[in-house]
């Protein structure tokens, strides 16, 4: 097999860069265009995102409108005065109330003859209404409708109507009420400030008549909206491409929640694609320019970077025989970093070695501790007259407990566990049980040994009161708790003694063990041990209770306490 080595001759570093610089080019080249490409359909479908959204925006600020003449027709209906048949003061309290909105109120009967109109004067003589089929909708369906865009007779201007049928103890005052404003007034709701140049926006009637539009292409009122778009505008949002003319054009539609209105916006495509695509032209123009210079100048560059490659070599060859080397100066910027960086490393090799042999001889430590804990169990159980099933069975249950002790001092880094954490560690060994556990006393964080020595403990009290005590029956309870004891309590040599109190109550009767087992060895001889202190164990018939006192020392880390060195190997 002929090896890829071979197949290339010879050569100076200039003559691999020069080579490299046109192998690189051609394959970038084809990358920048494929990216153009992919840059060309995202920015496609987050226009097409956006000119929905921009439709939808339009569409709620609309919608709002409508919903404010809603109410307003809502609260003009239940007025006291229409109630009362009085349509000369409702005439006037209303035309000042809204005129500062630019609505007006009318009363129709059902022919479409109006008895009101806020436009006018109350006793102005007035005619039928101009949108007779508005009416007959509202009359036989019941509900708040908005007409179409019309030409209003009273203000000889497009105008629309949001109406509703009166009550019938309203119908002496007529059979609807019509709440009309001026199409115009919509065109403050039309923003096309956030829409790419050129592009135009529209909000369009129930049957496709324009109600109000802004933008490049704007569009006359009560204008019809060309029948074939709105044909391909289905569903309640979305974008359609319109590619029958010269320009391509994208439509982005909303229909206006709860109403027959609906907004349109539109523009061409290429208008708001320009700038992009401007800039990636830019950018693969100068990608190429960079490659020409960069061929130009790739020989020159190589023979400068001979000496420094050469010296740096050298340098990695010291550091690989474990030497500590100083850095080199060279002419090349990048050269003397990569100096640098060579002699920090050489210098953090070493620390590391160092912290390396401190991290073994820290766990070797930890392990012994471990092990002699171990040891002494499996000592102490072996003394018992068992089974190897039952010493299975009994080292097996202390482990789990040891086990937990270790992985939170491990979680920790061996700084220390706080009391509170370790009895909830310990309980939570026991299932649901850790619930009818109690926990009182300040927290504060254990040292490594006593977390794992006082765990043992716990996990002998906690098995002791499942089996037979408290907590063997569904309504006992344990209750953990630790506090100093009395300044007059202290040791001769002035050291603050803690008190640690598990306390048992609603269990069964208690009875004391007519033997001592291993468990009786670990809460009593063990924990007095461990903690310089002493234990007391008391039977009562209500509730076992088993009180340590010894010195806060032996249980509270120290600030001096380092835990063990968290390394990146």
């Amino acid at each position: 097999m002929i090896r890829i080595s071979r197949l290339f001759p010879t050569a100076s570093l200039g003559a691999y860069l020069a080579v490299l610089a046109v192998g690189l080019a051609l394959p970038l080249l084809i990358f920048v265009g494929y990216l153009m490409l992919q840059l060309e359909d995202h920015e496609r479908e987050t226009l097409s995102n956006d000119t929905a959204e921009d439709a939808q925006q339009i569409a709620r600020s609309v919608d709002r409108e409508l919903q404010d003449m809603a109410t307003t027709l809502r609260l003009l209906i239940a007025s006291p005065e229409l109630g009362a048949g009085d349509l000369k003061t409702f005439h006037n309290r209303t035309q000042d109330s809204l005129r500062s909105n630019s609505l007006y109120v009318i009363l129709a009967e059902p022919d479409g003859k109006l008895k009101l109109n806020t436009r006018v004067p109350f006793d102005t003589p007035l005619g039928k209404t101009a949108n007779i089929a508005s009416l007959n909708s509202v009359l036989k369906s019941g509900v708040t409708e908005v007409s179409d865009v019309f030409k209003g007779t009273t203000s000889n201007s497009w105008v629309f109507n949001v109406s509703r049928a009166l009550p019938p103890e309203q119908k002496a005052a007529g059979a609807a009420m019509i709440v009309t404003q001026n199409a115009e007034d919509l065109q403050k709701l039309i923003s096309t400030d956030g829409l790419p140049a050129g592009w135009s926006a529209a909000v369009l009637d129930g049957s496709g008549h324009v109600v109000t539009s802004a933008g490049a292409d704007r569009l006359a009122q009560g204008a019809d909206f060309d029948r074939d778009t709105l044909k391909l505008m289905t569903g309640f949002r979305g974008t359609i491409e319109d590619v029958s003319g010269d320009e391509k054009q994208m439509y982005g539609y909303a229909q206006i929640t709860g109403w027959t209105w609906r907004t349109v916006v539109w523009g061409p495509i290429a208008s708001a694609q320009a700038s992009i695509i401007t800039t990636w032209r830019q950018l693969i123009a100068g990608g190429v320019i960079f490659l020409a210079i960069s061929m130009l100048f790739a020989y020159s560059i190589a023979r400068q970077l001979r000496g420094p490659i050469r010296q740096i070599a050298e340098m990695a060859e010291r550091i690989g025989k474990g030497e500590i080397v100083s850095p080199v100066i060279t002419k090349i910027t990048e050269a003397n970093q990569v100096a640098i960086a060579l002699s920090n490393a050489s210098f953090d090799r070493s620390q590391a070695e160092d912290r390396i042999h401190l991290m073994l001889r820290e766990l070797v430590h930890r392990t012994k501790n471990i092990l002699t804990l171990v040891q002494a169990m499996m000592r102490q159980v072996a003394r018992r007259d068992t089974t190897m099933e039952e010493f299975q069975k009994a080292i097996g249950n202390r482990l789990q407990g040891l086990s937990r002790s270790i992985e939170a001092l491990a979680q920790e880094q061996w700084v220390g566990v706080s009391m509170r954490r370790v009895v909830e560690i310990h309980m939570d060994t026991f299932g649901d049980v850790a619930e009818r556990v109690e926990m009182d006393g300040s927290d504060f964080v254990m040292k490594a040994e006593a977390v794992q020595n006082l765990g043992l403990v716990l996990h002998e009290l906690a098995t002791n009161s499942v089996k037979y005590g408290a907590l063997s029956v569904p309504e006992g309870k344990v209750r953990v708790s630790w506090t100093d004891a009395p300044v007059e309590a202290e040791t001769a040599a002035g050291e603050r003694l803690l008190t640690l109190l598990w306390e048992e109550r609603g269990g069964p009767p208690v009875i004391a063990p007519d033997r001592s087992g291993f468990g009786t060895t670990i809460i009593q001889r063990h924990a007095a041990a461990a903690f310089s202190g002493s234990v007391d164990v008391d039977f009562r018939p209500d509730g076992l209770r088993w009180t340590l006192t010894a010195p806060r020392s032996a249980f509270q880390r120290q600030d001096g306490d380092e835990a063990l060195p968290d390394y990146d190997l």
